[in-house]
């Protein structure tokens, strides 16, 4: 039987909590915080609550640990668990240093272990109905891709907005061109806190003329959780804002030639049907699926990797204010 620890109990490893409990799998907690677990005790009867993380990897009865704790602790709790022979289900970003994630991927990999990154939207119904619509060719050739992530919150001062608010989109893109961008330009600005870019603005060059960029913002006046991509014979849009009925859409809009004036026919969106599932449960699922051996997630190591190359290529484009070339080939 499975049985598995979450470290960080905060808001959202509260929800990891629940989730797994839900799934009959939750053995344990810890948080440096131990004033939370007299709540937690009266709503997940039955699990136990760590005064030490150092007493989970002593522990021969645990499988696996979620780590749910701040981005610069990502690696170093990831590095123990693996070492000490628990598959790992680490919230984004897998850490904070290419070398550092490529090492544990090479640990996971020795020891026969999963290592999962908790990239949600990718488990996401509406996400994965687009993602099969994109690999069918519904859309045609895809020519760009936009998102924005914008809020008013939750503001960090230990990791910056691209760190925090860009992997989400940066996994979807890398599902959706298929491919890894060979060069990133991005600019921020921080008006809050000295280094702390709560603002940026990324730009990914693709093979084959495919362009993207990822605007992300905790300073912004409202919600917006958007996906555009623009195809050839058609553009989808993901709107994660939206009630689920309206969170997938498909425009037909056609663009005609009359002579050299081109001739724009618009057409109303489709919405596409999408099951009513927790994106959180899926997710959680398919780290246990993984640990049985029934099917590798989406999320996996190398996922994981690539997209940490991008963050990493969009954090020094910022940092020294010129573009940043991937070393991924241009064809």
């Amino acid at each position: 039987m499975k049985k598995i620890v979450v470290i960080g109990a905060g808001y959202w490893g509260n929800n990891l909590i629940r989730n797994f409990f839900q799934l009959g799998v939750l053995a344990g907690v810890y948080d440096l915080n131990s004033k939370l677990y007299a709540e937690l005790e009266r709503k997940y009867p039955g699990i136990v609550f760590y005064s030490r993380s150092e007493d989970i990897f002593l522990d021969n009865q645990i499988n696996a640990v979620v780590i749910a704790a701040p981005a610069a602790l990502h690696g170093s709790l990831a590095n123990k668990a693996l070492s000490a022979g628990k598959h790992v289900f680490v919230e984004k970003p897998l850490c904070l240093n290419i070398h550092e994630g490529k090492n544990l991927k090479n640990l996971a990999e020795q020891r026969d272990l999963v290592l999962m990154v908790g990239h949600l939207l990718l488990y996401h119904p509406a996400v994965k109905i687009l993602f099969d619509i994109v690999k069918n060719n519904q859309l045609g050739k895809i020519r760009y891709i936009y998102s924005n992530r914008l809020s008013l919150g939750k503001i960090r001062r230990e990791e910056n907005a691209l760190w925090s608010f860009a992997p989400h989109d940066i996994s979807m893109i890398l599902q959706i061109a298929g491919q890894m961008p060979w060069r990133v330009t991005t600019n921020g600005a921080n008006y809050l806190t000295d280094g702390v870019a709560d603002t940026t603005l990324s730009h990914l060059d693709f093979d084959n003329n495919l362009q993207a960029h990822i605007y992300v913002s905790w300073l912004h006046p409202f919600k917006e959780q958007k996906l555009v991509v623009v195809g050839e014979e058609a553009m989808a849009v993901f709107d994660d804002t939206k009630l689920l009925k309206e969170k997938l859409s498909v425009y037909h809009h056609k663009v005609e030639w009359d002579g050299k004036i081109p001739v724009i026919s618009k057409a109303d969106p489709e919405y596409l049907n999408c099951e009513d599932e927790e994106p959180l449960k899926n997710e959680c699922q398919a780290f246990l699926n993984a640990i049985d051996g029934l099917s590798p997630p989406l999320s996996d190591a190398s996922e994981g990797i690539r997209v940490l190359q991008v963050l990493d290529a969009c954090q020094r484009s910022m940092l020294e204010g010129q573009y940043i070339d991937l070393d991924v080939g241009k064809s």
